[in-house]
């Protein structure tokens, strides 16, 4: 990576070489572990094993709720053990998840994967964030920490655009292709948390690898969730902004999940056109994620994320009003919008997180109130679409959308109006 990927909104000043050796690092990371070439097939995949559609959604539900139940003790394991550590638990359990599907193709086989999945994902998950957050302030670049997320996302995206149209063709020569490849990618991956540096200890020197944080005390799993809960309240702020970040997550999850299909459908768009417009999204995202600083230069961190979620809830409710071409279209704008505010939403949440040994599991309660917001809305968009209400689907949740920003801004104006006003008494 060039040292100009690095740079702050504005300037030319680049970072230290063992950060930009640790960003390169976090890089690899991020893009191995998260290169599922299974992910256009799985379904396919499943089908030719003998899995009947019941078998195969319900997996897909038990997954889902494995996720959330296991975000707050990976969180805790994660402030325990170190963060460097946790990534390479997540990546080391992520490898034998992929191998499962070759060992068993069976439908206990596949909820073993998709458990163990959820496990590796849920172990890096908010340790990921907190690792690179932490080094990078650790070592003075904490300016450098929108960017290096951005890349990072940006990189894992332009990968999924050009591995996964060689899918096909691989799984007709090697049946079993998306999943060894998936395992070979998680196995770099562990390389990549392997020669990442222990984080500094509290008196500054080096965190010996392995061993226990020392700030994070002799306090068990209900202490410690008791300790995080503290610093959440504590943080007026935390609170409204992990809101606010419900709104991307919500609006990016169900668009590319949920309603990506039966939108293009009711455009009459063909089912042989649906990967090229996901390609189109994808590449729309990939750019957006490697630029924030064009928007953080414009706006500050809070208001962009707003602006953003905004254009993300109208560009969906514009596509209720519009062709199959001009529908890809807003479709793209949502996608770039995605990508400019994951990694701005990113440094909003560290940033409000006061120093503490239980960032990664303040990350992972984020992760579950994302997750179990979803989770509501997916019931709701299936109500809509057995109703056939598609279009007052999109209009409103883009007013819904309005809604929660507007009270979330309302409520950070008031913190802020808070801790202003000791400073203006004599």
């Amino acid at each position: 990576m060039s040292p100009s990927l690095l740079t702050r909104p504005g300037r030319s000043v680049s970072a230290p070489p063992e950060v930009r050796r640790v960003v390169r690092l976090n890089n690899g990371f991020q893009l191995l572990f998260n290169l599922l070439w299974w992910m256009p097939v799985f379904y396919e995949y499943q089908r030719q094993a003998g899995l009947t559609d019941g078998q195969i959604f319900g997996i897909q539900s038990v997954y889902y709720v494995a996720f959330c139940l296991l975000e707050i003790p990976t969180g805790f394991v994660a402030d325990r053990i170190g963060q460097r550590t946790c990534l390479q638990l997540g990546a080391a359990v992520m490898t034998a998840a992929n191998l499962l599907p070759v060992a068993w193709p069976s439908a206990t086989g596949f909820l073993l994967h998709f458990l163990a999945i959820a496990a590796a994902r849920s172990l890096v998950s908010g340790a990921s964030s907190a690792y690179l957050y932490e080094y990078l302030h650790a070592h003075g670049a904490g300016d450098h920490y929108v960017q290096a997320e951005g890349t990072a996302r940006a990189l894992g995206l332009w990968a999924k655009i050009a591995c996964w149209p060689l899918v096909g063709v691989l799984m007709g020569l090697q049946h079993q292709a998306p999943y060894l490849l998936t395992a070979v990618c998680t196995l770099g991956s562990l390389a990549c948390a392997t020669a990442l540096p222990a984080l500094a200890a509290p008196d500054g020197g080096a965190a010996r690898p392995g061993a226990r944080r020392p700030e994070a005390g002799g306090a068990g799993f209900l202490d410690s969730a008791r300790h995080a809960l503290s610093v959440l309240r504590t943080s007026r702020a935390l609170g409204p902004l992990m809101v606010q970040g419900v709104a991307i997550f919500t609006l990016a999850r169900i668009c590319q999940v949920n309603l990506f299909q039966p939108l293009l459908l009711a455009k009459a768009v063909p089912v042989a056109d649906h990967g090229a417009v996901l390609s189109a999204m994808t590449v729309a995202e990939a750019i957006g994620s490697a630029r924030p600083g064009w928007i953080r230069s414009r706006l500050s961190d809070t208001v962009a994320v707003t602006v953003l979620s905004i254009v993300m809830a109208l560009s969906l409710a514009a596509t209720s009003m519009s062709g199959a071409v001009v529908t890809i279209g807003w479709l793209c704008l949502f996608a770039a919008a995605t990508g400019l505010a994951y990694p701005v939403q990113r440094n909003l949440i560290n940033a409000a997180i006061p120093p503490t040994p239980y960032r990664a599991t303040l990350l992972s309660l984020e992760s579950i109130i994302d997750r179990g917001v979803c989770a509501l809305v997916a019931l709701a968009v299936g109500a809509y679409l057995a109703a056939d209400r598609l279009d007052a689907l999109l209009v409103h949740s883009a007013i819904g959308t309005c809604l929660l920003l507007g009270a979330v801004a309302l409520a950070l104006r008031l913190v802020r109006g808070r801790r202003a006003a000791p400073a203006d008494q004599p």
